[in-house]
Order: structure tokens, then C-alpha cells, then sequence
């Protein structure tokens, strides 16, 4: 893996869940005071990062106005974001109501928001793992998708990222694992693993909880959502919301080096 010149810093968030307006509560918690904080943040970090990468979930339905009140929220950032989509969002939307930094689309399939972009030379890969909606919460990647990675993850190439709202291995929770998986995480695993030398990881959602996942020697590291959280445990049959603080995480793409700092922070009043 050719280093590149300088350090590259991301901070990765997921799952907001905007509604409609900044009153509406998912799961008995408000969302919006919890995106606004996390600006907030991101603003004020002591690193200021060169892109924030929102793994989905934007909103909570998907309504031109939780859209609206989404691009609202996020333009208060200093920094590129950029989104990939969630089973409650939808591409057509994302690209009509959230503005994102340059980009290079990946696929034919206009229902498809897959791409790529690149910053001080790592290579960011952005997926559409939304599945048609008899399979949600699952995620699905098409066979379009899969030769875009295939093309993608070549053993020769710069550092590479990968972002993806759905998990691709199985959690040891009953409940992840029997709905929330991308059904053919095997074959997008497979198609990343001539990379292996060069890929940062694969980064992802959905999960509302951080953990991390090696297998082959490929880093799946999921993120906290921005406004409730739950719990992962084994034999566990349903979602089980805890009292644990929103989160994101910072990663740091270093040369030869992959650091991911996960971090917390106090829910804001009016995010009870």
C-alpha cells in the first residue's frame, strides 16, 4: 500500500433519524437535537477532519420535509459530508435534497447511489446497500454492485474505504443477525479481499451500537447512532433500546495505519 502524503480525518456518524420537524421522537427519543449537537462538534473538534461520511439512516421516513430539516442541519458543517443510504432513506432522495462534495458515480442503475471519491490519496467507496422492501431491514448489494467492488478492490491501487449502512457479518445477537445483515455479505466480503493489503476497513450503521469485526484480516467497524443506541447481546430476540450516550466515531487513515476513536457525548436538552 503506497502511503499517502499527508494523514486523512474522517469523522463517521450514522442514524440520525431527522422527522419531519424538531419535535419528533423515534423509539422515545427526539432526534433532531441530537444531529444539531453532533454539528456542533464536529465544528469544534481540536482535529478538524477532511470529510464527514453519514452511513444512513438520514431520516426517519422518507418525507421531502425530514429531508428538508436534514440539509438544513447538515449545511452547518465546515466540512464535506457525504451519505450512503439507509432503509429508511432512498437515493432519489438523498441526491435531490442533500447536497454532498464531488463525486465520481459508480454503476448504470439510476436507483443506485454508489460512487467514489478520493482525498490526499486514499479512495472512498461509498455503497448502496438498500434492499427491495420485502427483505428490510436486511440490506442487498446487486450484482452491479458487487463487479463495482470487484473493479474497485484490485490488489494494485491507493488506500482504500469502504462505507456501507448494513453490517456484513453475523453479530451473535439473535435479532442483528435474523434481520439486519446484508444478505450477501459473503460475496461483497470476497470481492474486497485482493485489497485486503490496502483496504482502511469497511465502515457501517444500521446496528446502532459500535463494535468491530475481523475476518480475513478486514476490519467491519459499525458506529453509534447520533440519538438511541441498543444493546447486542447474545439470544437477545428484539431491539433492545439502552441508556447509552449518541456517538460518532474519528478515524485516522495514517500511512500504513488505521485508528478509530469512538466518542460519546452528553444527549442534549430536548433530546429525552
Amino acid at each position: 500500500m503506497q502511503p499517502p502524503v499527508e494523514p486523512v480525518y474522517v469523522v463517521h456518524i450514522s442514524d440520525t433519524h431527522v422527522g419531519p420537524d424538531r419535535s419528533y421522537a423515534r423509539f422515545g427519543r427526539t432526534s433532531w437535537p441530537c444531529a444539531r449537537q453532533v454539528v456542533d462538534l464536529i465544528n469544534h473538534l481540536p482535529q478538524r477532519p477532511d470529510v464527514v461520511i453519514h452511513t444512513g439512516d438520514v431520516v426517519s421516513d422518507p418525507d421531502p420535509a425530514a429531508y428538508r430539516l436534514a440539509r438544513e442541519t447538515f449545511a452547518g458543517l465546515a466540512v464535506p459530508i457525504y451519505y450512503a443510504v439507509g432503509n429508511h432513506d432512498r437515493s432519489a432522495d438523498i441526491v435531490r435534497f442533500l447536497p454532498m462534495g464531488p463525486y465520481e458515480p459508480l454503476g448504470a442503475d439510476p436507483d443506485l447511489l454508489t460512487y467514489a471519491f478520493e482525498i490526499k490519496g486514499n479512495r472512498f467507496l461509498i455503497l448502496d446497500g438498500r434492499a427491495p422492501d420485502h427483505l428490510d431491514p436486511h440490506g442487498l448489494l446487486s450484482e452491479e454492485q458487487l463487479a463495482v467492488v470487484r473493479r474497485e478492490a484490485a490488489a494494485e491501487g491507493p488506500p482504500l474505504a469502504v462505507f456501507i449502512h448494513f453490517p456484513v457479518w453475523p453479530l451473535n445477537s439473535t435479532w442483528f443477525d435474523e434481520h439486519m445483515l446484508i444478505v450477501n455479505g459473503r460475496s461483497l466480503h470476497e470481492a474486497l479481499l485482493p485489497a485486503r493489503p490496502r483496504l482502511r476497513g469497511v465502515f457501517h450503521g444500521h446496528v446502532h451500537m459500535p463494535m468491530q469485526t475481523v475476518r480475513d484480516g478486514i476490519v467491519y467497524s459499525s458506529v453509534a447512532s447520533t440519538f438511541a443506541n441498543f444493546a447486542g447481546w447474545p439470544d437477545v430476540p428484539e431491539p433492545v433500546l439502552i441508556d447509552e450516550p449518541p456517538g460518532y466515531c474519528f478515524l485516522h487513515f495514517l500511512s500504513g495505519q488505521t485508528l478509530i476513536h469512538y466518542h460519546t457525548f452528553p444527549r442534549p436538552d430536548g433530546a429525552a
